[in-house]
């Protein structure tokens, strides 16, 4: 079996490749563990300055792993505290991190995306966050980053419908930080990274910790109540249903129950 990500490091840059493109790099429990496990040791790692996330194949990752969370819908675990916590670990390097998104981001993967500091896209990439389409709700955390990101308005938007948007309306919304052609789009994305390497690394550490610490009251926020709200839709007929029709490619039946 291959590796779920790829590493290298080149000019103190490093490179976190998802690999999984026969799953359109889609977020399953080995994926995830590897990742962590990888920021983890980037913590103890001086030598790099900034870290480019991207995927294999056509996809930048298509979010959780559909297959594996089926199977675990009756396991009765908490199946989103693995992601929410991978999540805040990449978000909390303190190398500074790109999304280099090159085709869909969708519901983990956008948030995947919107969990770095920034995010450059190619002009045929895509943004969504289709959870309605399955019978889910955003947890809690994942949906606060995207508020924080776009404001709720466009959130309004993106979660309500779980239509994509493509790369130049998600500028427009701000959820990405630069469109550029597909070509163009690595060397867009290493000039970046390579421009944040040069910098004095105490100094971008310590200028992370500062917007962390200003957006630090949104982890006081009670969200129990809204917790069970989306436990309550997770445990539903209609999220078993969502997930069989989309792995069985046809449209689902809602009953609300």
């Amino acid at each position: 079996m291959a590796d779920e990500i790829l590493y290298a490091v080149a000019e103190s840059i490093a490179t976190i490749t998802l690999n999984r493109p026969e799953r359109r790099n889609a977020l399953n429990t080995a994926l995830m563990e590897a990742l962590g496990r990888r920021f983890e040791a980037l913590e103890r790692d001086t030598s790099v300055r900034a870290v480019v996330i991207r995927g294999a194949g056509t996809a930048f990752c298509s979010g959780r792993d559909l297959e594996e969370m089926s199977r675990r819908q009756d396991d009765g675990l908490e199946p989103e505290a693995d992601v929410i916590s991978l999540f805040q670990q990449i978000e909390a390097s303190r190398h500074p991190t790109i999304a280099m998104v090159h085709g869909a981001a969708y519901a983990g993967g956008c948030e995947l995306a919107l969990h770095c500091d920034f995010r450059v896209a190619a002009d045929l990439a895509r943004f969504a966050m289709p959870l309605a389409k399955i019978g889910l709700v955003a947890p809690f955390a994942l949906g606060q980053k995207l508020v924080e990101i776009v404001g709720p308005a466009f959130t309004r938007q993106i979660l309500l419908t779980g239509q994509p948007v493509d790369a130049r309306r998600a500028y427009e919304m701000g959820m990405v930080h630069a469109v550029v052609p597909a070509a163009e789009l690595e060397t867009a994305t290493y000039e970046l990274a390579r421009t944040i390497a040069g910098n004095a690394p105490l100094s971008l550490a310590g200028m992370k910790a500062i917007i962390r610490r200003a957006l630090s009251l949104r982890e006081c926020l009670e969200h129990k109540d809204l917790d069970e709200v989306a436990r309550h839709a997770r445990a539903s007929a209609d999220a078993r249903e969502g997930v069989r029709a989309m792995l069985e490619h046809r449209r689902p039946t809602f009953r609300g129950q």
